[in-house]
């Protein structure tokens, strides 16, 4: 019986798959052809189906793009730029994206100490940081054992030293690992879907307008109050946008 369950469930995955496959090459075919509006039908029926891929979200943020649709382009080229980081076609198109939205903000620019920090922490993703502090667990073992059975002073002495600096390293990636994942947890972007969104000072209707924000452009969720969002800008102004105006870009 779980032979059976197993071989029914692997064909309906199978069948899943090329359903998937068969209206990703529909939407492209769409696309070339000029038909921009149909080509996002068939990628977001694609999408319904749980499937993720970076060049699915492109394809989807290109189709918004002819079509002028700022918030949507924009959105799924932060979604594809998740998967692919390292993407320059995804960098460049949503670079053109951006040039579409109102609101200029300027960025409060790092420097010294935290600034180096910061881009030692992003040069690798959670689970490089992990991998190499592992990596370095096991060559300290390996170094403090060719130590204690060394017989030679010369062989015992750089097999010590070769373990010291193995645990210091060690030690210093796993600083990184633990930062990386603090960072990434507190990362909650998220795009401006309203034509024009008025945000307030207050999580409530009656709020003090402080600004004005349009479609398209990115913010940062750090507060949640009810159906009240509160956002920072990269230039440090902050205040609360109703969620029914953004979109977040979740995690996959």
């Amino acid at each position: 019986m779980k032979h059976l369950l197993y071989i029914l469930s692997f064909l309906f995955c199978f069948g899943v798959f090329a359903q998937n496959n068969a209206l990703f090459e529909q939407g492209n075919a769409l696309y070339n052809d000029g038909k921009y509006a149909e080509a996002i039908e068939k990628y977001t029926t694609v999408l319904k189906t749980k499937k993720h891929s970076a060049e699915l979200y492109y394809n989807l943020a290109n189709a918004h793009y002819k079509l002028n649709n700022v918030a949507p382009s924009i959105f799924y080229y932060e979604k594809a730029l998740q998967l692919a980081p390292n993407d320059k076609d995804i960098k460049n198109n949503l670079a053109f994206a951006k040039n579409m939205t109102v609101d200029a903000i300027s960025v409060v620019p790092e420097v010294g100490f935290s600034k180096l920090f910061k881009n030692i922490t992003h040069s690798m993703s959670f689970d490089g940081w992990a991998k190499t502090t592992i990596g370095l667990v096991f060559a300290f073992v390996i170094l403090f054992l060719l130590y204690y059975f060394a017989y030679s002073t010369g062989r015992k002495r750089l097999a010590f030293i070769g373990s010291i600096l193995s645990l210091i390293s060690l030690c210093i990636t796993l600083a990184f690992a633990f930062q990386k994942y603090a960072l990434d947890k507190k990362d909650n972007p998220a795009i401006v879907f309203a034509q024009e969104s008025q945000i307030k000072s207050e999580p409530n209707a009656r709020g003090e307008e402080v600004f004005r924000l349009h479609e398209g452009t990115k913010v940062q969720v750090i507060d949640s109050v009810n159906n009240w969002k509160k956002i920072k800008l990269s230039d440090g102004q902050t205040g609360w946008i109703t969620d029914k105006d953004i979109k977040i870009l979740t995690a996959f």
